[in-house]
């Protein structure tokens, strides 16, 4: 069984090292991130990664789109 702790650390590891690439972040600002403003950022940079669309979208795309 794969210990818990050295999957977070690698995924923490290589995570911090898309952010720095990706935006310039130094170690200290991927360290201070919530895990909130992470979420939003690899959401937003990630194709296809979003959340499914909730009632209000659905009813702006009927209106948009009335025959289906």
């Amino acid at each position: 069984m794969q210990d818990p702790y050295e999957s977070f650390t690698q995924h923490a590891v290589r995570l911090s090292g898309q952010l720095a690439l990706l935006l310039g972040w130094t170690p200290q600002a991927f360290w201070q991130a919530t895990p909130a403003e992470l979420h939003a950022i690899l959401a937003a940079i990630t194709p296809g990664n979003d959340m499914p669309p909730d009632a209000a979208i659905i009813d702006k795309l009927r209106e948009q789109y009335p025959d289906g």
